[in-house]
């Protein structure tokens, strides 16, 4: 019998690579997504991206969504009360493990358990310590494809936002750029792979700079429209 467990999702590539280990391991059975959404703008939190494409990503997947409603600039009490509650809900149905797409910043890391340890559950970091730079082509070589949908603009050009996440956008990065963005350097939003039964159909919206951010917006359509490609 597979062990019931959650998978920490943002929609973009770490998460999609640690779900697609996850499910290939054949030890465990993912019953939800759980993803922290900025209730005043109805956007999955840092990434921007609207919830009509995090709600379709979920049904492409075939996986139960559930989301967390944070208040825009949320202090850590109010997240860690939120996903408590959330978390306990799932825990009281016996699930005991939440798997996060993490890779190798062990403060990060450190902080989940200590949280999962206060109710009596456990991570799952089946990414940890792996190189990112093999990361990355091991996603695009099982079929992966994102786009990159906020940047931090003290590292990067607001024009890497809206890019597909391929091997040209991986030359143009900066050497003190990590590959897979682990340092929060780039976020993604992964519309096809083996973990899809079809791809999430979007158009690149406008770009929107905030603060230290450019997001650049997506657009969902029906799965009969034609999706523009991204650059």
């Amino acid at each position: 019998m597979r062990e019931p467990v959650l998978v920490s999702w943002s929609g973009g590539k770490d998460s999609a690579m640690a779900l697609w280990e996850i499910q290939r391991s054949g030890t465990y059975e993912v019953v939800a997504l759980l993803t922290t959404v900025t209730e005043a703008y109805g956007r999955v939190s840092m990434h921007g991206v609207r919830r009509t494409l995090l709600a379709a990503q979920a049904r492409a997947i075939g996986v139960p969504l559930h989301e967390v409603f944070l208040p825009p600039d949320a202090s850590n009490a109010e997240y860690e009360a939120r996903m408590d509650e959330a978390l306990r809900t799932y825990g009281e149905q016996g699930v005991r493990a939440v798997v996060f797409g993490d890779i190798f910043l062990e403060d990060l890391r450190q902080y989940r358990e200590r949280n999962l340890a206060r109710i009596g559950m456990r991570g799952l970091f089946p990414l940890w310590k792996r190189d990112t730079r093999e990361l990355v082509r091991a996603f695009w070589a099982a079929g992966f494809r994102a786009v990159v949908v906020c940047v931090d603009l003290k590292v990067l050009e607001a024009s890497f936002a809206g890019r597909q996440l391929d091997e040209r956008f991986l030359n143009d990065l900066p050497a003190s750029v990590d590959p897979c963005g682990e340092n929060g350097e780039f976020h993604s939003f992964v519309f096809d792979g083996p973990i899809f039964r079809k791809p999430v159909r979007f158009v690149l919206g406008e770009a929107v700079v905030r603060g230290e951010f450019c997001f650049r917006d997506l657009l969902s359509l029906p799965s009969t429209a034609e999706a523009t490609e991204v650059g």
